[in-house]
């Protein structure tokens, strides 16, 4: 069977079909289905997230029978590259309204002033970093090739903070080459760089290639176990004039995870629905592996705290923790949920 193949068995008419035979009352239990009753209606039917194509942001994806149910009758996914910061200003642009992205390159948004707001952190264990025989410790990056997709980009801010954490400086210790994943995971299998490091899926594929060895593994790996990879954040403007909207949006994405975490075939339908090519494996694979269901576990502002240092030591951070965490983040929705949505 070729990959199109397989894909195709994995499509989004599949996904939808199951999700509406499946409905959305139940998903969650009754608590939550009589706070969402209680509520006013979201402001907007119309809602936009951004598309990535890395499958630990599948909850968002999943989302969209939920989003029905919670009033909103227009969802849009808007093709934001591959994430990270670019994906950050197109949300401070008022080109997405509310989105999954990376932690990291959140943090380096909020301190460029880009108008976005954190409002949860929804799971750890993103990324895996991937490195030939000549290194075995993070200390032994010091003088070797890095790959990542741009400079800023989300490989090269979450890599940038990994290095400081051990006294390095990326600036001057690391070699940065810029490649398309695909090309640098072929480079990491001929030995021509020394690091690479991947989000879902391709970790699984390189485990399953055989290439390199994994040195640091953010699902398990302390302190990057403890912090949130990925947070939901939204355009300033269209949370402050759309509360209950960003709420139902939010409860979306949090019931999204929590079914990830005990159905990850269906977390896998609904990411490889947006038409994604890859191998259909890999993404089951990542979803079964990735620690969802435990947004509750962890504190999102300390994860903002923790990335901000670790920036601020890299130059890509000016300002102290404090003041993103006080400009840049809203809690709000996040508490009340937590009492909603109990299991």
């Amino acid at each position: 069977m070729s990959l199109d193949d397989r894909n195709e068995i994995w499509s989004r008419r599949k996904f939808l079909g199951r999700a509406a035979m499946a409905g959305t009352a139940g998903l969650f239990g009754g608590r939550s289905d009589h706070a969402v009753a209680a509520e006013a209606p979201p402001e907007t039917r119309r809602i936009r997230f951004g598309k990535v194509q890395s499958a630990c942001v599948a909850p968002q994806y999943l989302a969209e029978a939920l989003l029905r149910a919670e009033g909103f009758n227009q969802i849009d996914y808007i093709d934001v590259g591959s994430g990270g910061l670019p994906a950050a200003q197109a949300m401070g642009r008022g080109e997405v309204d509310v989105s999954m992205n990376f932690a990291a390159p959140v943090v380096v948004a909020l301190d460029e002033e880009v108008p976005i707001v954190i409002l949860a952190g929804v799971h750890t264990g993103c990324f895996e970093l991937f490195c030939s025989d000549k290194v075995r410790t993070i200390g032994d990056l010091k003088g070797k090739t890095a790959a990542i997709l741009a400079t800023r980009s989300s490989q090269h801010i979450f890599l940038a903070s990994i290095a400081t954490s051990i006294g390095l400086d990326p600036n001057r210790d690391i070699q940065w080459a810029t490649h398309p994943a695909s090309e640098a995971k072929q480079l990491l299998a001929d030995g021509k760089i020394d690091a690479f490091l991947g989000f879902p899926p391709d970790p699984q594929e390189l485990r399953a290639r055989k290439i390199g060895h994994v040195l640091l593994n953010s699902a398990i790996d302390r302190p990057w176990s403890q912090y949130f990879c990925c947070l939901i954040s939204a355009n300033r403007e269209f949370a402050r004039k759309h509360p209950v909207a960003t709420k139902r949006a939010v409860r979306a994405i949090l019931k999204g995870t929590e079914i990830c975490a005990t159905n990850p075939e269906r977390g896998a339908e609904a990411f490889l629905a947006q038409g994604f090519k890859m191998n259909p494996d890999y993404a089951l694979q990542a979803l079964k592996e990735l620690p969802y269901g435990r947004w509750r576990d962890y504190n999102p502002e300390e994860t903002v705290r923790f990335y901000a240092l670790r920036l601020r030591e890299a130059g890509m951070v000016k300002n102290a923790p404090q003041k993103l965490i006080a400009q840049g983040t809203d809690w709000r929705f996040l508490n009340e949920l937590k009492k909603e949505l109990k299991t």
